[in-house]
């Protein structure tokens, strides 16, 4: 494989790990949370991505010395138990995509008027093209990386209009006034629960970037995709916390709308509509990639026919938007769950870290497992308090 074409894959699967997070639940908990918490939530921040960093480098890194998808790798340690992971991932996945093509569908509603249906089928018809065509690999790479680039040009933007006391930020980035555990759950969920921390690995699997041999590359590269999605985390932040701070209310039906057009008229509402396609648009890729990868080995025939399993997925997503919608409770809820499956799957690989039937003579580094087990006890422990407690309020 050629340096360049090498990098290019690494940096796609990044950008397609990092974008599959920054899609509209990520743009709504971002700015629900910075409404609710101000300054603070910047602690959860800094919480989140240290989890994040370290649950993706441990997924990575055994996904590509196994030279095996995560299904199989589960399937590896325990017959069946690739099965259900496959279907927490799926249904996770689904849901998710129905929230990506509502906020798609939005970001066409704010961009040229027509209805949020319309928006969404339109959006659907984008999202499948772009795996009709005939290197649809190459075709996702490039649409994510122009995309995501798209996305944090326009946020900076904002955040610089919204003028955020940056000085506080940082301050209670540190030392916060109260820590919010569905806050925290909520970020890493949305961040690398779910699919989404599968979405690059399985990609570079897809290319052949994989083994002990190109460890070094995928470690940087999930370390990346992770900096990718922090930056428009913490930009994103800044922005609301800018137009929080100036004693102006966010809108609850439509948090982030509010904080583009309140830092920057309705110039910065228009930007709104394309971060928000562009953050739609690129997780419904993502997510339909991502959860049908993790089908496509179970079964000769869903192997043979995985592009068109990718497509009626994204068809599916769109036609159950059209009949059902996607409120913010709904967006911060999926984010949780998604939380929830985090401590499954990350446990499931930390196991087959140490089976050398998967991974060969490979030698799992003992910090990456200490810190992969503490993550899955703290985010096993704080998923199952948020959804007995924290959760039910959203609906309340």
């Amino acid at each position: 494989m050629k340096k360049e074409s090498k990098a290019s894959i690494l940096l796609g699967a990044a950008f397609l790990m990092a974008t599959s997070a920054i899609g509209p639940g990520f743009l709504t908990q971002t700015t629900h949370f910075t409404s609710i918490l101000a300054a603070s939530f910047g602690f959860v921040i800094l919480t989140s991505i240290i989890i994040d960093i370290g649950a993706q480098m441990n997924v990575w890194r055994i996904i590509a010395v196994s030279e095996k998808r995560a299904q199989d790798i589960a399937n590896a340690v325990l017959p069946g138990l690739g099965v259900f992971l496959a279907v927490l991932i799926v249904i996770g996945g689904l849901a998710f995509n129905i929230g990506n093509i509502a906020g798609a569908g939005l970001g066409l509603n704010v961009l040229f008027g027509v209805s949020p249906t319309m928006g969404a089928v339109l959006s659907g018809i984008v999202a499948i093209l772009v795996f009709v065509v005939r290197e649809a690999g190459k075709a996702m790479d490039r649409f994510t990386q122009v995309a995501g680039f798209v996305m944090i040009a326009l946020t900076v933007y904002v955040m610089f209009t919204a003028q955020p006391p940056v000085g506080e930020a940082v301050v209670k980035t540190f030392a916060p006034d109260t820590i919010d555990i569905l806050a925290i759950v909520t970020l890493v969920g949305g961040t690398v629960g779910g699919y989404i921390t599968f979405a690059g690995a399985h990609r570079l699997l897809d290319a052949g970037i994989k083994g002990k041999e190109s460890l070094g590359e995928v470690t940087k590269g999930s370390i990346s995709a992770i900096g990718i999605a922090s930056i428009m985390r913490i930009f994103l932040f800044l922005a609301a916390l800018g137009v929080v701070s100036q004693g102006l209310a966010l809108d609850p039906k439509n948090p982030p709308a509010s904080v583009f057009q309140l830092a920057a008229g309705n110039i910065g509402y228009k930007m709104f509509g394309v971060v928000m396609w562009a953050a739609a648009i690129t997780s419904v890729v993502g997510a339909a990639y991502t959860s049908v990868s993790f089908i496509r080995t179970l079964n000769a025939t869903l192997e043979k026919y995985h592009k068109w399993i990718i497509i009626g997925f994204i068809a599916i997503s769109t036609i159950v938007f059209a009949l059902v919608g996607k409120p913010v409770a709904i967006l911060i809820l999926v984010g949780a769950l998604n939380g929830l499956i985090l401590p499954i799957s990350l446990g499931v690989m930390l196991i087959a870290a140490y089976k050398p039937k998967i991974v060969g003579d490979y030698k799992h580094p003992m910090w990456m497992t200490v810190f992969g087990i503490v993550i899955v006890l703290m985010m096993a422990a704080m998923s199952v308090y948020t959804m007995y407690t924290e959760v039910p309020k959203l609906f309340a």
